[in-house]
């Protein structure tokens, strides 16, 4: 894998981004921390953005302005282009088995 294909993170945090973002949740930096020792949301978001075409809205909270990331309402799931790390989460939007 070259370090273009891992943006810089590892695969699992990539898999752990998309599967969260279809699953619904609504993601921070924090959350990232707490559940895979990431650090590299900001990126993540960006990249399924701007390669995949991802409609992720960001929300700034607080008085320090966290961000949080969430797929936009109504995001048809089955249209969802997906990186080769989390490739598998699209069976389970195109009426795979979950």
């Amino acid at each position: 894998m070259t370090k273009s294909e891992s943006w810089y993170s590892s695969p699992s945090q990539i898999f752990w981004t998309c599967k969260a973002l279809r699953d619904g949740r609504t993601l921070s930096t924090r959350t990232e921390i707490r559940e895979v020792k990431g650090w590299r949301l900001a990126a993540i978001t960006e990249k399924l953005r701007r390669q995949y075409g991802w409609p992720i809205l960001t929300e700034y909270r607080g008085p320090q302005n966290i961000a949080h990331y969430r797929l936009a309402p109504g995001t048809d799931l089955s249209k969802l282009r997906f990186p080769p790390s989390a490739k598998s989460l699209a069976d389970h939007c195109n009426g795979g088995a979950a």
